[in-house]
């Protein structure tokens, strides 16, 4: 099928453009960018005039920012196109339902992806997991804003959801082994004082299950999720990549595509064969809970 990739910044060139140069599923027809573009690939500045030149493209990949993807994906859908999101879905959870109806109106795909729960490890986990007594479970989520984000002040303005951008990456891994769902229940957020939005968090949910968020983390980083449970403890570490159950390798993933965003669209391309909507918005539901019940605490300022 031919597939659109709208927002050409880092994300979309380090995995999007790869990935879809190696899936048998999809060619990449179309870019849409007011600045990035792929070699040997037609580029359009603007969605409507994508979609008015290429009825012959059937979905769109939208990679940029959170902000203004409700109104690129608001045109493809009523365009009668399927539409892929890159996470977080949309800058609410309004938007996000939203789009839902939207979709559901047309008969069009849409697909909410979170590429965190494609890593190697994630699925064995939640096999592991999947009859065993939860007792305790926590979350490490630490990592370089300057090497994953480097002079992008986007992420620390209204909608960029600071600290929040990674760590909703873990809160999709873990609604996604845990055999239970979970609330939030306490949360405090650090505000350096010249951002808007947080540069660190720490969570606390039902289930004793917590987490532990910050962007300032030098050196190695670290992408750990640890559950106790009634007989054994398990850990997933490297985003989901490594999976070890009391210190011995765990059992691995029967899957043999390598990579999350071959993963996601090997997924978009079976929705769009069966006509299926994917838009879990559970690890979404846990940030707005954390802007909403967060205490706010106001730290040294940041900059890149």
């Amino acid at each position: 099928m031919k597939i659109a990739l709208a927002g050409i910044g880092k994300i979309a060139v380090d995995q999007h453009v790869p990935a879809l140069a190696a899936s048998p599923d999809w060619e990449l027809a179309a870019t849409v960018s007011r600045r990035g573009t792929v070699e040997g690939i037609e580029a359009f500045t603007d969605m409507a005039a994508m979609l008015e030149a290429r009825p012959d493209i059937r979905v769109v990949s939208l990679a940029m920012p959170p902000v203004p993807r409700f109104a690129y994906a608001e045109a493809a859908i009523r365009a009668g196109r399927h539409v892929m999101l890159e996470k977080p879905p949309g800058a609410t959870l309004s938007e996000c339902h939203a789009l839902t109806a939207m979709a559901r109106e047309a008969g069009v795909s849409l697909y909410a992806t979170w590429h965190s729960r494609e890593a190697a490890m994630v699925a064995p986990a939640r096999l592991w997991l999947a009859d065993r007594v939860i007792r305790r479970a926590h979350i490490t989520w630490r990592e370089d804003v300057r090497k994953w984000h480097p002079g992008q002040d986007w992420v620390f303005e209204p909608g960029g959801m600071g600290v929040f951008d990674p760590g909703i990456n873990a809160l999709s891994i873990l609604t996604a082994i845990l055999p239970a769902p979970v609330h939030l229940t306490e949360a405090t957020l650090e505000f350096p004082e010249n951002r808007q939005t947080p540069i660190a968090a720490q969570l606390a949910f039902t289930g004793n299950v917590t987490a532990d968020f910050d962007w300032r983390q030098e050196g190695p980083q670290t992408w750990t999720i640890q559950v106790e449970t009634d007989d054994s403890t398990l850990v997933l570490s490297d985003g989901g990549a490594t999976l070890m159950i009391d210190g011995a390798e765990g059992p691995r993933d029967e899957d043999t595509l390598a990579g999350e965003y071959p993963r996601l669209y090997r997924n978009m391309a079976h929705l769009v064969a069966e006509g299926g909507i994917d838009m879990d918005l559970a690890p979404f539901a846990h940030v707005a809970d954390a802007f909403m019940l967060g205490a706010r605490k106001t730290v040294a300022p940041f900059e890149f």
